[in-house]
């Protein structure tokens, strides 16, 4: 049976464990939600302040170029890149993923209405359990547009294949589901959607950071996600796109800010996309909250992603197993994977009262989150997660389970 004591003897044993001096922890605080808002890097503070007192407070204006502002955010996404298996030049850090995500739906409706096999195709196919933010951003252009363009919405991912057929257009999925941690197979699933003529669109903001991911290898068409989760990026800080190159030239969206001109200092009249993945910029790019993206990226270097997934799936299995064993008393249900090849990095469980059990849990500092219907979710970040910690929270969580030390009528907040 597994005790403390074990997972004190595997924290020492953890070659990932030093990586959490590298984050800025409050005491008595087990944090379990960097599926939702990662930790902040310690060298995130210093990195806010260079940028706020010396570029910005000395340098001025002059920053855009000698402190390299006006190409940051390439610089990131050719550092972000090997994290998701993109090429140098395929990747920008920028705008928001819900944004990204327009334009990724724009541009792959635009090749595909002007390929002649496939200029007939007005079905943009995804899950019903989709992050909601990428439904809406699919109904807003469909509406947009006005030609006729409609979302096949499938309940389950066994629904998939029959749900392409040759109306398809495109098929849009989140790589890891955001509510219960399933994990699409990225190779098979593009395949699937390729053959049918339709291209795909990646959603990795529950993967990034925390999975493995080869974007090149696993034949996505383009890809969105966001840096604030596990990349430690900060709350709300930039998202980024993915285009494979051989889709660059072609890719064209609405959104054509003078960012992604091709000399956006020329301030000519007509718009002129710059070559390659730049011309998936859109305005002038947010430096300060750009900035900070760096620090988490720089940890994430500092390691492996193989490495990074082994210690997820142990932190997973032993939060499963323990959950399982020590609260077995109570009505809990798993709804995450136990299939390591289709699990994500985070854990979800039912309860009648989940809502009201995440509240006691965060009051007692085990901090999750909640999502309908009935969900707590607990997200797993091997860079300073230890398996201590996972055994603490499950403990916490007995004891309030064990005494019903929740309150059922506790007012909601309104971010849960």
């Amino acid at each position: 049976m597994t005790t403390r004591n074990h997972c004190l003897e595997r924290d020492a044993q953890d070659l990932l464990a030093p990586l959490r001096d590298q984050f800025d922890l409050p005491a008595g605080v087990i944090y379990l939600d960097g599926n939702s808002l990662g930790a902040r890097p310690k060298a995130s503070l210093t990195r806010a302040q260079q940028v706020i007192a010396q570029e910005w407070g000395h340098d001025l204006i002059r920053s855009w170029n000698a402190a390299g502002w006006f190409e940051l955010p390439k610089r990131l996404g050719n550092l972000l890149a090997p994290l998701i298996g993109a090429a140098d030049g395929e990747v920008v850090v920028t705008d928001t993923t819900s944004v990204n995500l327009f334009k990724a739906l724009a541009a792959a409706l635009h090749i595909q209405a002007t390929d002649a096999a496939h200029s007939r195709r007005r079905v943009i196919v995804t899950e019903r359990s989709n992050f909601p933010t990428d439904i809406y951003m699919a109904e807003g252009l469909t509406r947009w547009l006005d030609r006729g363009y409609t979302l096949r919405l499938i309940d389950s991912p066994d629904e998939l294949p029959a749900a392409i057929g040759d109306d398809a257009a495109l098929v849009m999925l989140t790589h890891v589901n955001y509510r219960t941690g399933y994990q699409y197979d990225m190779q098979a699933t593009s395949a699937l959607a390729h053959a049918h003529g339709a291209l795909i669109i990646w959603d990795l903001a529950h993967s990034a950071g925390a999975v493995p991911v080869d974007l090149q290898a696993g034949g996505a068409d383009l890809a969105v996600g966001c840096t604030y989760k596990y990349l430690n990026g900060g709350p709300g800080a930039p998202a980024f796109i993915w285009v494979r190159q051989k889709h660059q030239q072609a890719f064209q969206q609405p959104l054509s800010g003078w960012w992604g001109h091709a000399a956006p200092f020329a301030m000519a009249p007509a718009f002129q996309p710059a070559d390659g993945i730049a011309r998936a910029l859109c305005g002038t790019q947010p430096i300060v909250s750009l900035a900070l993206v760096e620090c988490g990226l720089n940890v994430h270097h500092q390691t492996s992603m193989d490495a990074i997934r082994a210690k997820s799936l142990a932190l997973t299995d032993l939060f499963i197993e323990l959950v399982e064993s020590r609260c077995a008393a109570h009505p809990l249900g798993l709804v995450t994977p136990r299939d390591h090849a289709h699990r994500g990095s985070h854990v979800s469980f039912t309860h009648p009262h989940g809502y009201a059990v995440m509240a006691a849990l965060i009051q007692r500092g085990v901090i999750g989150d909640y999502r309908e219907p009935a969900i707590m979710r607990f997200g797993f970040t091997p860079l300073y997660t230890s398996y201590a910690d996972v055994w603490d929270a499950v403990e916490i969580l007995r004891d309030i389970l064990d005494r019903q030390d929740y309150n059922v009528d506790a007012k909601r907040d309104a971010v849960t």
